[in-house]
């Protein structure tokens, strides 16, 4: 992509698959993402705008892919013009203090360099707290749903941290279905005692239900009930 965009001529950002290109409905004040990030949950409002600045072709503005041309070349008006653009779109989805501290970037890749510099935890302190919040997390308070919603936020957090090489081997067939059935087991011990009845039918259950589909079973216990 870098070397397309090096070579990008004033016509050539008239097509929507050039990074270069801006939509007429694109403008500075409009919010990719509904939540502000404050300094919390750093992972999940990274990975929200991440998506959308995938999906407006201006991710590589972020991660580099599109490199900034020098001052005399005839795409840098439409390159300076589309780095304004997305430091503003992320500008607007930052608390007042944060946005001020980075508001002096240079590029849009400054400024996310930065955040990620201070609010992106290490793989490793992200991971125990992930395993530490789904160990303690149970039923509790919540309804089924909201119970089923947090776990699986988690989990989907911890599967986005660890590398796992592809292999279609039976050992690796193995190690996902152990897996799939210890957070099974996690989902059906955080149940209150009101699913005792069904979290017993789902454990006679063989082979072991996924927990998706555990989690149906127990959404149509509470419906009949």
């Amino acid at each position: 992509m870098a070397s397309q965009t090096s070579q990008s001529t004033p016509n050539s950002v008239q097509n929507s698959s050039d990074p270069l290109y801006l939509h007429p409905s694109d403008h500075p004040s409009m919010l990719l993402v509904s939540k502000q990030f404050d300094g919390s949950n750093f992972g999940s409002w990274k990975k929200a705008i991440t998506i959308a600045l995938s999906a407006k072709n201006k991710l590589g503005f972020m991660n580099g892919k599109v490199i900034k041309p020098s001052s005399n070349h005839n795409s840098f008006d439409s390159w300076q013009r589309c780095n304004d653009m997305v430091m503003s779109w992320i500008l607007n989805v930052l608390s007042s203090d944060i946005a001020e501290s980075v508001l002096y970037s240079s590029t849009a890749g400054d400024i996310w360099k930065d955040l990620d510099d201070r609010f992106g935890q290490s793989n490793g302190a992200k991971l125990y707290q992930l395993n530490k919040e789904i160990s303690d997390l149970s039923q509790g308070s919540n309804d089924l749903a909201t119970y089923f919603t947090k776990l699986k936020k988690n989990w989907d957090e911890l599967n986005a941290l660890s590398i796992v090489p592809n292999c279609t081997c039976n050992a690796a067939q193995q190690m996902q279905e152990f897996q799939q059935n210890q957070r099974l087991i996690k989902f059906l011990m955080g149940l209150n005692g009101d699913y005792n009845s069904v979290r017993s039918n789902i454990l006679m259950m063989k082979p072991l239900p996924t927990v998706a589909q555990a989690y149906a079973l127990l959404i149509q216990d509470e419906k009949q009930r």
